[in-house]
Protein backbone atom coordinates (compact mmCIF):
# COMPACT_ATOMS: atom_id res chain seq x y z
CA UNK A 1 0.00 0.00 0.00
CA UNK A 2 1.08 3.54 -0.68
CA UNK A 3 -0.14 6.40 1.43
CA UNK A 4 0.85 10.01 1.60
CA UNK A 5 1.95 11.38 4.96
CA UNK A 6 2.29 14.87 6.35
CA UNK A 7 5.55 15.86 7.94
CA UNK A 8 6.03 18.34 10.74
CA UNK A 9 7.82 18.65 14.03
CA UNK A 10 6.32 16.54 16.81
CA UNK A 11 7.25 19.23 19.30
CA UNK A 12 5.54 22.17 17.62
CA UNK A 13 3.29 20.92 14.80
CA UNK A 14 1.52 23.34 12.51
CA UNK A 15 -1.00 22.67 9.79
CA UNK A 16 1.06 24.62 7.27
CA UNK A 17 4.26 22.67 7.85
CA UNK A 18 2.29 19.42 7.61
CA UNK A 19 1.66 20.20 3.96
CA UNK A 20 5.23 20.93 2.94
CA UNK A 21 6.79 17.51 2.58
CA UNK A 22 5.44 14.08 1.76
CA UNK A 23 6.83 10.59 1.84
CA UNK A 24 5.69 7.29 0.35
CA UNK A 25 5.23 4.24 2.53
CA UNK A 26 5.20 0.96 0.65
CA UNK A 27 4.19 -2.55 1.66
CA UNK A 28 4.27 -5.69 -0.43
CA UNK A 29 0.69 -6.45 -1.36
CA UNK A 30 -0.75 -8.64 -4.06
CA UNK A 31 -2.68 -5.65 -5.39
CA UNK A 32 -1.17 -2.16 -5.19
CA UNK A 33 -3.46 0.52 -3.79
CA UNK A 34 -2.84 4.12 -2.82
CA UNK A 35 -4.56 6.16 -0.13
CA UNK A 36 -4.63 9.97 -0.26
CA UNK A 37 -1.61 10.04 -2.57
CA UNK A 38 -3.03 11.96 -5.53
CA UNK A 39 -0.28 14.55 -5.59
CA UNK A 40 1.98 11.86 -7.05
CA UNK A 41 -0.24 11.57 -10.11
CA UNK A 42 -0.36 8.15 -11.67
CA UNK A 43 1.53 5.63 -9.52
CA UNK A 44 3.14 2.85 -11.52
CA UNK A 45 1.29 -0.42 -11.03
CA UNK A 46 -1.53 1.12 -9.01
CA UNK A 47 -4.98 -0.26 -9.81
CA UNK A 48 -7.11 1.60 -7.25
CA UNK A 49 -6.82 5.06 -5.71
CA UNK A 50 -8.59 5.68 -2.39
CA UNK A 51 -9.57 9.05 -0.93
CA UNK A 52 -10.34 9.13 2.80
CA UNK A 53 -12.06 12.55 2.82
CA UNK A 54 -12.36 15.88 1.04
CA UNK A 55 -9.65 18.02 2.62
CA UNK A 56 -7.01 19.52 0.35
CA UNK A 57 -4.03 17.91 2.07
CA UNK A 58 -5.60 14.56 1.15
CA UNK A 59 -7.09 15.19 -2.30
CA UNK A 60 -4.33 17.53 -3.54
CA UNK A 61 -3.39 16.48 -7.06
CA UNK A 62 -6.92 15.58 -8.10
CA UNK A 63 -8.26 17.73 -10.91
CA UNK A 64 -10.53 17.79 -13.92
CA UNK A 65 -7.85 16.06 -15.95
CA UNK A 66 -7.49 13.02 -13.67
CA UNK A 67 -7.28 9.85 -15.77
CA UNK A 68 -4.90 7.60 -13.85
CA UNK A 69 -7.43 5.15 -12.48
CA UNK A 70 -10.55 4.61 -10.37
CA UNK A 71 -11.06 6.71 -7.23
CA UNK A 72 -12.85 5.02 -4.35
CA UNK A 73 -14.42 7.13 -1.60
CA UNK A 74 -17.65 7.62 0.34
CA UNK A 75 -20.74 8.95 -1.49
CA UNK A 76 -20.47 12.46 -0.01
CA UNK A 77 -16.78 12.70 -0.83
CA UNK A 78 -17.59 11.45 -4.34
CA UNK A 79 -20.15 14.23 -4.79
CA UNK A 80 -17.63 16.84 -3.66
CA UNK A 81 -14.89 15.47 -5.92
CA UNK A 82 -17.18 15.77 -8.93
CA UNK A 83 -18.81 19.07 -7.95
CA UNK A 84 -15.78 21.00 -6.70
CA UNK A 85 -12.96 19.50 -8.78
CA UNK A 86 -14.90 18.53 -11.93
CA UNK A 87 -13.28 15.10 -11.95
CA UNK A 88 -14.72 12.89 -14.68
CA UNK A 89 -17.53 10.88 -13.00
CA UNK A 90 -16.43 7.74 -14.81
CA UNK A 91 -13.37 7.63 -12.53
CA UNK A 92 -15.28 8.15 -9.26
CA UNK A 93 -16.67 5.12 -7.42
CA UNK A 94 -18.74 5.87 -4.29
CA UNK A 95 -18.70 3.29 -1.50
CA UNK A 96 -21.42 3.34 1.15
CA UNK A 97 -20.33 3.20 4.77
CA UNK A 98 -20.26 -0.26 6.38
CA UNK A 99 -20.72 -2.06 3.08
CA UNK A 100 -18.02 -4.50 2.00
CA UNK A 101 -16.78 -4.18 -1.57
CA UNK A 102 -14.50 -6.60 -3.43
CA UNK A 103 -11.79 -4.67 -5.28
CA UNK A 104 -9.03 -6.59 -7.05
CA UNK A 105 -9.70 -9.53 -4.74
CA UNK A 106 -9.47 -7.39 -1.59
CA UNK A 107 -12.49 -6.80 0.67
CA UNK A 108 -12.71 -3.05 1.37
CA UNK A 109 -15.06 -1.30 3.80
CA UNK A 110 -15.51 2.38 4.66
CA UNK A 111 -16.07 3.13 8.37
CA UNK A 112 -17.15 6.42 9.97
CA UNK A 113 -14.05 8.48 10.88
CA UNK A 114 -15.66 11.09 13.18
CA UNK A 115 -13.70 13.79 11.35
CA UNK A 116 -15.48 15.88 8.71
CA UNK A 117 -18.59 14.95 6.70
CA UNK A 118 -17.87 11.98 4.46
CA UNK A 119 -14.56 11.11 6.14
CA UNK A 120 -13.78 7.41 6.38
CA UNK A 121 -11.51 4.89 7.99
CA UNK A 122 -10.66 2.43 5.23
CA UNK A 123 -10.53 -1.26 6.18
CA UNK A 124 -8.76 -3.68 3.83
CA UNK A 125 -9.10 -7.47 4.22
CA UNK A 126 -6.80 -9.54 2.02
CA UNK A 127 -7.26 -13.07 0.79
CA UNK A 128 -4.47 -14.31 3.05
CA UNK A 129 -6.37 -13.08 6.12
CA UNK A 130 -4.39 -9.91 6.80
CA UNK A 131 -6.32 -6.74 7.63
CA UNK A 132 -5.04 -3.20 7.15
CA UNK A 133 -6.76 -0.12 8.56
CA UNK A 134 -6.03 3.35 7.20
CA UNK A 135 -7.50 6.05 9.43
CA UNK A 136 -7.14 8.98 7.03
CA UNK A 137 -7.87 11.79 9.49
CA UNK A 138 -10.05 10.74 12.41
CA UNK A 139 -11.10 11.40 15.98
CA UNK A 140 -11.15 8.11 17.83
CA UNK A 141 -14.24 7.48 19.94
CA UNK A 142 -15.85 4.69 21.97
CA UNK A 143 -18.32 3.88 19.20
CA UNK A 144 -15.48 2.71 16.96
CA UNK A 145 -14.68 0.03 19.52
CA UNK A 146 -18.05 -1.60 18.85
CA UNK A 147 -17.65 -2.00 15.08
CA UNK A 148 -17.61 -5.70 14.13
CA UNK A 149 -14.73 -5.29 11.68
CA UNK A 150 -12.56 -3.85 14.45
CA UNK A 151 -13.67 -6.15 17.26
CA UNK A 152 -13.65 -9.46 15.40
CA UNK A 153 -10.59 -9.20 13.14
CA UNK A 154 -7.03 -8.50 14.14
CA UNK A 155 -5.46 -5.57 12.31
CA UNK A 156 -2.07 -6.42 10.84
CA UNK A 157 -1.06 -2.86 9.92
CA UNK A 158 -2.55 0.38 11.17
CA UNK A 159 -1.90 3.58 9.21
CA UNK A 160 -2.52 6.09 12.01
CA UNK A 161 -3.40 9.79 11.94
CA UNK A 162 -0.80 11.12 14.39
CA UNK A 163 -1.58 14.84 14.02
CA UNK A 164 -1.70 15.28 17.80
CA UNK A 165 0.50 12.39 18.92
CA UNK A 166 2.05 14.48 21.67
CA UNK A 167 1.24 14.06 25.40
CA UNK A 168 0.44 17.76 25.76
CA UNK A 169 -2.73 17.44 23.65
CA UNK A 170 -5.61 16.34 25.91
CA UNK A 171 -8.71 17.70 24.24
CA UNK A 172 -12.04 18.04 26.02
CA UNK A 173 -14.97 16.12 24.51
CA UNK A 174 -16.57 17.81 21.51
CA UNK A 175 -19.86 18.10 23.40
CA UNK A 176 -18.22 20.11 26.18
CA UNK A 177 -16.74 22.56 23.68
CA UNK A 178 -20.08 22.98 21.92
CA UNK A 179 -21.80 23.71 25.24
CA UNK A 180 -19.12 26.28 26.05
CA UNK A 181 -19.53 28.00 22.69
CA UNK A 182 -23.29 28.25 23.18
CA UNK A 183 -22.84 29.60 26.71
CA UNK A 184 -20.38 32.27 25.57
CA UNK A 185 -22.72 33.25 22.74
CA UNK A 186 -25.72 33.60 25.04
CA UNK A 187 -23.71 35.67 27.52
CA UNK A 188 -22.41 37.97 24.79
CA UNK A 189 -25.85 38.55 23.31
CA UNK A 190 -27.32 39.28 26.72
CA UNK A 191 -24.64 41.90 27.29
CA UNK A 192 -24.73 43.30 23.74
CA UNK A 193 -27.81 42.21 21.73
CA UNK A 194 -26.44 43.75 18.51
CA UNK A 195 -23.56 41.26 18.32
CA UNK A 196 -22.75 39.47 15.08
CA UNK A 197 -21.67 35.85 15.73
CA UNK A 198 -19.03 34.35 13.43
CA UNK A 199 -17.76 30.78 13.30
CA UNK A 200 -14.56 30.04 11.41
CA UNK A 201 -14.55 26.86 9.35
CA UNK A 202 -12.71 25.05 6.58
CA UNK A 203 -14.46 24.34 3.28
CA UNK A 204 -15.94 21.32 5.07
CA UNK A 205 -15.77 20.56 8.77
CA UNK A 206 -16.80 22.34 12.01
CA UNK A 207 -20.48 22.16 11.03
CA UNK A 208 -21.51 21.03 14.51
CA UNK A 209 -20.20 24.29 15.98
CA UNK A 210 -22.47 26.60 14.04
CA UNK A 211 -25.33 24.10 14.06
CA UNK A 212 -25.22 24.08 17.87
CA UNK A 213 -25.46 27.87 17.98
CA UNK A 214 -28.22 27.86 15.38
CA UNK A 215 -30.30 25.38 17.38
CA UNK A 216 -29.69 27.11 20.71
CA UNK A 217 -30.66 30.56 19.42
CA UNK A 218 -33.28 29.46 16.91
CA UNK A 219 -31.60 31.39 14.09
CA UNK A 220 -30.57 30.63 10.51
CA UNK A 221 -26.98 30.22 9.34
CA UNK A 222 -25.57 32.61 6.76
CA UNK A 223 -22.83 31.36 4.42
CA UNK A 224 -21.73 32.61 1.02
CA UNK A 225 -22.96 30.93 -2.16
CA UNK A 226 -19.90 28.72 -2.58
CA UNK A 227 -20.13 27.34 0.96
CA UNK A 228 -23.92 26.92 0.75
CA UNK A 229 -23.49 24.83 -2.38
CA UNK A 230 -21.13 22.52 -0.52
CA UNK A 231 -23.28 22.35 2.61
CA UNK A 232 -26.41 21.58 0.62
CA UNK A 233 -24.61 18.66 -1.02
CA UNK A 234 -24.43 16.91 2.37
CA UNK A 235 -28.15 16.12 2.19
CA UNK A 236 -28.54 17.02 5.88
CA UNK A 237 -32.02 18.56 6.26
CA UNK A 238 -31.18 20.03 9.68
CA UNK A 239 -28.39 21.98 8.01
CA UNK A 240 -29.71 22.77 4.53
CA UNK A 241 -33.11 23.84 5.92
CA UNK A 242 -31.40 26.38 8.19
CA UNK A 243 -29.19 28.14 5.64
CA UNK A 244 -29.92 31.65 4.43
CA UNK A 245 -28.52 33.61 1.49
CA UNK A 246 -28.70 37.12 2.97
CA UNK A 247 -26.31 38.04 5.76
CA UNK A 248 -28.79 40.56 7.14
CA UNK A 249 -31.29 37.78 7.83
CA UNK A 250 -29.26 36.10 10.57
CA UNK A 251 -26.81 37.08 13.33
CA UNK A 252 -24.89 33.83 12.76
CA UNK A 253 -22.33 33.79 9.93
CA UNK A 254 -19.76 31.23 8.76
CA UNK A 255 -16.43 32.54 7.43
CA UNK A 256 -13.13 30.92 6.42
CA UNK A 257 -11.18 30.13 9.57
CA UNK A 258 -8.16 31.87 8.04
CA UNK A 259 -10.05 35.18 8.02
CA UNK A 260 -10.53 35.38 11.79
CA UNK A 261 -8.30 38.38 12.46
CA UNK A 262 -9.41 41.55 14.21
CA UNK A 263 -8.77 43.80 11.20
CA UNK A 264 -10.70 41.51 8.85
CA UNK A 265 -13.56 41.05 11.30
CA UNK A 266 -13.89 44.79 11.89
CA UNK A 267 -14.14 45.37 8.15
CA UNK A 268 -16.72 42.62 7.92
CA UNK A 269 -18.72 44.13 10.78
CA UNK A 270 -18.77 47.52 9.05
CA UNK A 271 -20.74 46.01 6.17
CA UNK A 272 -23.51 45.18 8.66
CA UNK A 273 -23.51 48.43 10.65
CA UNK A 274 -25.76 49.72 12.22
CA UNK A 275 -27.60 46.38 12.41
CA UNK A 276 -24.68 45.00 14.44
CA UNK A 277 -22.22 46.97 16.55
CA UNK A 278 -19.96 44.20 17.90
CA UNK A 279 -18.60 40.93 16.57
CA UNK A 280 -17.89 37.66 18.39
CA UNK A 281 -15.88 35.03 16.54
CA UNK A 282 -14.98 31.42 17.34
CA UNK A 283 -11.88 29.69 15.97
CA UNK A 284 -12.64 25.99 16.57
CA UNK A 285 -9.47 23.94 16.16
CA UNK A 286 -7.25 21.69 18.22
CA UNK A 287 -4.32 24.01 17.53
CA UNK A 288 -5.83 26.49 19.99
CA UNK A 289 -5.51 23.98 22.84
CA UNK A 290 -3.46 25.21 25.78
CA UNK A 291 -2.06 23.10 28.60
CA UNK A 292 -2.69 26.09 30.87
CA UNK A 293 -6.46 25.88 30.45
CA UNK A 294 -6.62 22.17 29.68
CA UNK A 295 -10.22 21.00 29.87
CA UNK A 296 -11.24 24.01 31.98
CA UNK A 297 -12.87 25.88 29.14
CA UNK A 298 -14.01 28.76 31.34
CA UNK A 299 -10.33 29.68 31.71
CA UNK A 300 -10.02 30.46 28.00
CA UNK A 301 -9.17 34.12 27.53
CA UNK A 302 -10.48 35.67 24.32
CA UNK A 303 -8.50 38.09 22.20
CA UNK A 304 -10.32 41.43 22.39
CA UNK A 305 -9.66 44.51 20.32
CA UNK A 306 -12.28 47.23 20.48
CA UNK A 307 -15.63 45.71 19.53
CA UNK A 308 -14.05 42.53 18.11
CA UNK A 309 -13.73 39.40 20.27
CA UNK A 310 -12.12 36.14 19.14
CA UNK A 311 -12.29 32.88 21.09
CA UNK A 312 -9.94 30.06 20.21
CA UNK A 313 -11.74 26.89 21.31
CA UNK A 314 -10.20 23.38 21.27
CA UNK A 315 -12.84 21.77 19.09
CA UNK A 316 -10.76 19.11 17.40
CA UNK A 317 -11.72 16.74 14.62
CA UNK A 318 -8.48 14.80 15.17
CA UNK A 319 -7.71 12.40 18.02
CA UNK A 320 -6.00 13.65 21.16
CA UNK A 321 -2.95 11.83 22.50
CA UNK A 322 -5.06 9.96 25.05
CA UNK A 323 -7.66 9.01 22.43
CA UNK A 324 -4.91 7.66 20.17
CA UNK A 325 -3.57 5.59 23.04
CA UNK A 326 -6.97 4.14 23.86
CA UNK A 327 -7.65 3.33 20.20
CA UNK A 328 -4.31 1.60 19.72
CA UNK A 329 -4.68 -0.37 22.95
CA UNK A 330 -8.14 -1.49 21.86
CA UNK A 331 -7.06 -2.44 18.34
CA UNK A 332 -3.69 -4.04 19.26
CA UNK A 333 -2.31 -3.94 15.71
CA UNK A 334 0.82 -5.88 14.78
CA UNK A 335 2.36 -2.81 13.16
CA UNK A 336 1.67 0.94 13.28
CA UNK A 337 2.69 3.37 10.56
CA UNK A 338 2.22 7.04 11.53
CA UNK A 339 1.03 9.26 8.70
CA UNK A 340 1.62 12.73 10.20
CA UNK A 341 4.70 14.40 11.73
CA UNK A 342 7.14 11.91 10.24
CA UNK A 343 9.60 14.46 8.85
CA UNK A 344 12.67 13.15 10.62
CA UNK A 345 13.93 10.04 12.35
CA UNK A 346 13.82 11.55 15.84
CA UNK A 347 10.10 12.30 15.72
CA UNK A 348 9.33 8.92 14.19
CA UNK A 349 11.33 7.23 16.95
CA UNK A 350 9.41 9.14 19.62
CA UNK A 351 6.11 8.02 18.19
CA UNK A 352 7.22 4.41 17.82
CA UNK A 353 8.35 4.51 21.45
CA UNK A 354 4.85 5.63 22.43
CA UNK A 355 3.31 2.86 20.35
CA UNK A 356 5.48 0.20 22.02
CA UNK A 357 4.51 1.45 25.47
CA UNK A 358 0.83 1.50 24.59
CA UNK A 359 0.89 -2.05 23.27
CA UNK A 360 2.65 -3.33 26.39
CA UNK A 361 -0.14 -2.06 28.64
Amino acid sequence: MITRSRNASLQSPTKASNLETHKLFKSRLGTPFTVDAFRYGGVEGCSAYFLSHFHYDHYGGLSKGWSHGPIYCTPLTARLVKMCLSVNPSFVYPMEFDTEHAIEGVKVTMLEANHCPGAALIHFRFQDGRCFLHTGDFRACKLMQTHPLLTNQRVSTLYLDTTYCNPKYKFPPKEDVLSFVVKVTRTSLKRQPKTLIVVGAYSIGKECVYLSISKALGVKIYANASRRRILQSYDWPELSDNLCSNGQDSPLHVLPISSLRHETLKQYLETYTPQYTAILAFRPTGWTYSETTGNHLDLIKPAIKGNSTIYGVPYSEHSSFLELREFVQFLKPDKIIPTVNVGNAATRDKMQSCFRQWLKS
